[in-house]
């Protein structure tokens, strides 16, 4: 659900001081910030964001297609890990195996 367009985009008023002051001297210095809730503004694209996922901080470099979204959007806080082991490795193993298994050719009768 968006918010609502009489309250506007939500940025941490600290977190623009700091870009606005970045921009003005112009630095382009690594931003630390764990707050993930922030919308990009367009001051901020050229930055490059240190933003927190909970366990560590991820750079994030903000283009112009990022503009609108959320700084947290491109900081994941959930690690990926393939379902399965060993077994689901040998049957991946298995079927790579039968599809790249070459077909004897039929003899001809004469």
């Amino acid at each position: 659900m968006g918010r609502s367009l009489k309250k506007g985009p939500f940025i941490e008023p600290k977190l623009l001081l700091k870009v606005k002051k970045l921009a003005i001297s112009g630095e382009k210095k690594v931003i630390r910030t764990w707050s993930r809730d922030s919308t990009i503004f367009p001051e901020m694209v050229g930055f490059t964001f240190e933003v927190h996922n909970g366990r560590l901080f991820i750079p994030v470099l903000v283009h112009e297609e990022m503009v609108g979204h959320k700084l947290g959007e491109f900081s994941p806080t959930r690690k990926f890990i393939r379902h399965g082991g060993r077994m689901a490795r040998e049957q991946e193993r298995g079927e790579i195996a039968k599809q790249t298994a070459v077909v004897p050719a039929k003899k001809e009768k004469k």
